[in-house]
């Protein structure tokens, strides 16, 4: 397992210095640089207002008693999109990048929301929640007697 992990780890780093070198050698090395350091800024940002619309939908959601079960797995894909477009290098940019295109994320959010077995607490009546422990019975006030 250990070597599966450091061959993985190798041929990612051997990746990313390869299309770096590639890159640097067709724009030079200063714009090869200044490019990875601005996908990160840009990449942040989209992250991060992609994010609040996602919790402002999440949040309506919760508010109309609906499942929000879709935009959670959502912003799990959002945040790795971001992690991805932080780590410096070319490769990790470009995956990042396709993360954050929505039609991709709706392909993610549907593959992995019909692998996961969650239940909601959530319905489309005005109860919050349903329960399958009814007792019926009368009763007789004792103030009454």
């Amino acid at each position: 397992m250990r070597f599966l992990v450091f061959f993985i780890l190798f041929i990612y780093a051997y990746c990313e210095i390869t299309v770096f070198i590639m890159v640097a050698n067709s724009i030079g090395v200063l714009l090869a640089l200044i490019g990875i350091i601005a996908t990160s800024v840009i990449g942040f940002s989209l992250v991060k207002t992609q994010g609040l619309r996602n919790l402002s939908i999440m949040q309506q959601k919760i508010a109309n008693q609906q499942n929000p079960q879709n935009e959670i797995v959502k912003s799990v894909a959002l945040l790795f999109a971001g992690l991805l477009l932080l780590i410096p290098g070319f490769v990790t940019d470009i995956l990042g990048a396709i993360l954050l295109i929505p039609l991709v994320q709706q392909h993610v959010v549907k593959s992995i929301v019909t692998r996961l077995p969650i239940k909601s607490s959530f319905t489309s009546s005005t109860n919050y929640y349903q329960s399958e422990d009814i007792i019926e019975g009368e009763f007789k006030r004792k103030d009454d007697e």
